[in-house]
């Protein structure tokens, strides 16, 4: 296992944290809304696709979010909230916008897409206050 020290395992935290959360800023104001733009009869493709790409830009960088922030609470469990915040991410991931990108890849329906849109804003808010949380502790690593 690595031998990261916990400014390092921080940084790393931070990073994660910040980098989805400017993604999920620009998905949920831009990129989701586009949706309803899409020809229907190219949508289940353009779903599909979209899916696929997708999981190559957040994959990575998720995986390692979730896999510090769990050494980060178990080393120092000054990081509960941090890890909560993001179970909460992982939760709301799996039980709404996975099932509804599921359904888009099957067939065009804009009442999905809305709630896509809708599901989407329990992820921005939560990310959004853990990188906020994340920079207010920068002062102690710093």
């Amino acid at each position: 296992m690595l031998n990261l020290t916990l400014t390092e395992l921080f940084y790393i935290q931070l990073f994660c944290s910040l980098f989805m959360t400017g993604l999920i800023w620009f998905v949920q104001v831009v990129h989701y809304p586009l949706f309803a733009l899409i020809e229907p009869s190219c949508f289940p493709h353009y779903a599909k696709k979209h899916q696929w790409l997708t999981s190559f830009v957040v994959g990575p960088i998720m995986l390692i979010e979730v896999f510090s922030a769990m050494w980060l609470f178990i080393q120092y469990h000054f990081f509960l909230l941090n890890l909560v915040m993001l179970i909460g991410i992982w939760l709301s991931t799996a039980i709404f916008q996975i099932p509804l990108h599921g359904r888009l890849a099957e067939h065009f329906d804009r009442d999905i897409i809305h709630s896509l849109v809708r599901g989407n804003w329990i992820r921005t808010f939560l990310w959004t206050l853990k990188s906020i949380v994340l920079i207010l502790s920068f002062i102690d690593f710093a």
